[in-house]
C-alpha cells in the first residue's frame, strides 16, 4: 500500500500485536489497548531475517484471519506520518510477507471508541506463511530461530511479558513461552 492510497490524512494510528507493543521503534503520542476483530494472533510467519536465517528459519507473529486480537494501538501525529511509514516498511516489509491494511480496532477501556489503524497482516500466498503448526514445530523453529533482531526466544517471551503487563493472555503464545522458561537456546551458526 503506498501513503497515498491511505484513506485519509491526519494523525496515522499503528495497530501492534508483536514486536511492536514492547518496541515500536517510532514516536507516537498516544499508546493505547486495543482489539481488531477478524484476526487473530498467530506465531505463522518462517523468519529469514529478524528472528532467523534461511538456512535456520524461526518463527515470529502475523495478524491472520479469523477471531480477535488484543493489542496496542499508537497515534502518530501527522508531521511524522510520513517518516513512520517508511519506518515500518523498513522493518516489516523486509520480504513483503505482510499486507499492509486498514482495520477498525476498538480501543479498550472506551469500547465505543474505534479508529482505522494500519496493520501488517500476513500474506497467506507468501512463501513465508507457515500457517498452523504444532506446539513442537513452534518450539523447533523458535529454538534454532536467530537473526538480525537477535533470538527467537527472546522475541516470544518479550511479547508475552508484555501481554501479561497489559493483563491479557494468549493461551498459544504461553504455553510456548512455559516450554521454553528455562531452555537454552540454539546458538547461531
Amino acid at each position: 500500500m503506498d501513503e497515498r492510497n491511505l484513506p485519509h490524512a491526519g494523525d496515522l494510528w499503528v495497530f501492534a500485536y508483536g514486536s511492536l507493543m514492547w518496541r515500536p521503534g517510532f514516536d507516537f503520542v498516544e499508546r493505547v489497548p486495543a482489539r481488531v476483530i477478524g484476526a487473530h494472533r498467530s506465531l505463522c510467519v518462517l523468519s529469514y531475517r529478524h528472528r532467523g536465517t534461511p538456512e535456520r528459519p524461526g518463527l515470529v507473529l502475523g495478524l491472520d484471519r479469523g477471531g480477535t486480537c488484543r493489542g496496542i494501538v499508537y497515534r502518530v501525529e501527522e508531521a511524522k506520518r510520513a517518516a513512520t511509514i517508511a519506518y515500518l516498511r523498513e522493518r516489516e516489509q523486509v520480504t513483503n510477507v505482510y499486507r499492509e491494511s486498514m482495520r477498525s480496532v476498538w480501543l479498550l477501556g472506551d469500547p465505543q471508541r474505534q479508529v482505522e489503524a494500519l496493520c501488517y497482516v500476513v500474506d497467506r500466498a507468501h512463501p513465508q506463511y507457515a500457517g498452523r503448526m504444532s506446539l513442537d514445530q513452534q518450539l523447533h523453529h523458535v529454538r534454532q530461530g536467530h537473526g538480525h533482531s537477535g533470538a527467537n526466544r527472546d522475541y516470544v517471551i518479550s511479547t508475552v511479558q508484555e501481554l501479561e503487563a497489559l493483563g491479557f493472555r494468549d493461551a498459544n503464545l504461553h504455553r510456548l513461552a512455559e516450554r521454553l522458561k528455562g531452555a537454552h537456546e540454539v546458538p547461531a551458526p
